[in-house]
């Protein structure tokens, strides 16, 4: 698995002209090399591929990490330079994201040059294997368990946060090992902020309420959102659901591989528009998921990604007028050669408890 994407990275180094790469991203380096150390870093190049890290991990990486020279040392980047110039390497990449210090180092020691390259294995890890997926599909079934807790043990009286705890403590006890961003659990005003996170409000009964919340399992994670209402809501409540359920299934209907991120974000903000709510849907239709929350590729009306097969996207259509309510409905959907399979098809119909 891990060689197979060594030589998909190495084929994307030959297109852009470097035979070296540094890779310090935490993420990317277990992608690469299935490290979970919390310091250290890779260097792939032609001919080879090292970890560099320190002692601390020697135990660990004999359980983890197969196919590479292993460096022990607290000199990350003095070793790194050192087995470039071993290797040859005469144009040395780097993840954009490195800190100024590091680059600095690497600006004056390195013997060759050194380019700053962004997303490029982020690219990679966009397009699942078969192995992803059926982690996220794992990660996605665990959340629809969720769900179902949240609905049999929501209460008028519990504040937000005591729920969403309630929830993070459920989803552990049936093997997510984290949650992977700070849960959104937003009560009767709050669903119209849509990054409203739980806070100590009391529920009522009468609130509406929005859930949106993704856990890792085998380190890959879901991100689902449902709203659902703690008793009686008003006619147009009801009306806002039943158009960002509409407009969520029709972008659905639509993903393939080769459609972009734009046509699809463009099916549901313009059936949102035509219904009278367009000002009040002010985020991105979706995104990919897998190791990150947010990964590519992007669905949103500012960035023209094309779908391939085997990418994993969100879609998450919403509308949120201030002083009657906020919702929003996501799915996990993952992209076929001609079509799609929604990887979170459960419990779709509006709720009243």
């Amino acid at each position: 698995m891990y060689q197979t994407r060594l030589k998909k990275l190495r084929a994307l180094m030959a297109q852009m002209s470097v035979d070296g790469f540094l890779v310090t991203n935490r993420t990317n380096i277990y992608y690469l090399s299935g490290f979970l150390g919390d310091d250290g870093l890779l260097l792939i190049t032609e001919k080879d591929q090292y970890l560099i890290t320190d002692s601390r991990f020697e135990e660990q990486i004999k359980s983890q990490v197969q196919g590479y020279q292993v460096k022990i040392t607290r000199a990350y980047l003095q070793e790194a330079l050192v087995c470039s110039q071993k290797d040859g390497v005469v144009a040395l990449a780097f993840e954009s994201d490195l800190d100024y210090a590091s680059y600095d180092y690497l600006d004056e020691n390195a013997w060759s040059d050194v380019v700053a390259l962004s997303g490029v294995i982020q690219q990679l890890r966009s397009v699942k294997d078969t192995d992803e997926i059926e982690k996220i599909r794992q990660a996605c079934q665990l959340a629809a368990q969720g769900y179902d807790f949240i609905l049999n043990h929501v209460r008028a009286g519990m504040t937000e946060i005591t729920l969403a705890n309630d929830l993070e403590y459920f989803m552990k006890q049936k093997g997510a090992s984290q949650a992977s961003f700070e849960t959104i659990l937003a009560s009767g005003e709050k669903t119209t902020w849509p990054h409203g996170v739980a806070g100590n409000k009391l529920i009522q009964l009468g609130d509406l309420i929005t859930l949106d919340f993704g856990f890792y399992k085998d380190y890959y994670t879901s991100d689902v959102t449902r709203t659902f209402a703690l008793g009686p809501q008003s006619d147009e409540i009801k009306k806002i659901y039943q158009i960002v359920l509409e407009a969520k299934n029709r972008t659905i209907a639509a993903i393939k591989a080769g459609v972009n991120g734009q046509e699809l974000d463009q099916i549901g903000r313009q059936y949102i528009e035509s219904k009278g709510y367009g000002p009040y849907f002010n985020h991105g239709m979706g995104h990919g998921i897998g190791l990150d929350i947010h990964e590519g590729p992007n669905v949103s009306s500012r960035i023209e990604d094309y779908l391939q097969a085997n990418q994993v996207i969100t879609i998450e259509p919403g509308i949120y007028v201030p002083g009657v309510g906020g919702v929003r409905i996501e799915d996990d959907i993952l992209v076929t050669e001609n079509g799609y399979e929604n990887l979170t098809d459960f419990k779709q119909e509006w709720l009243e408890l």
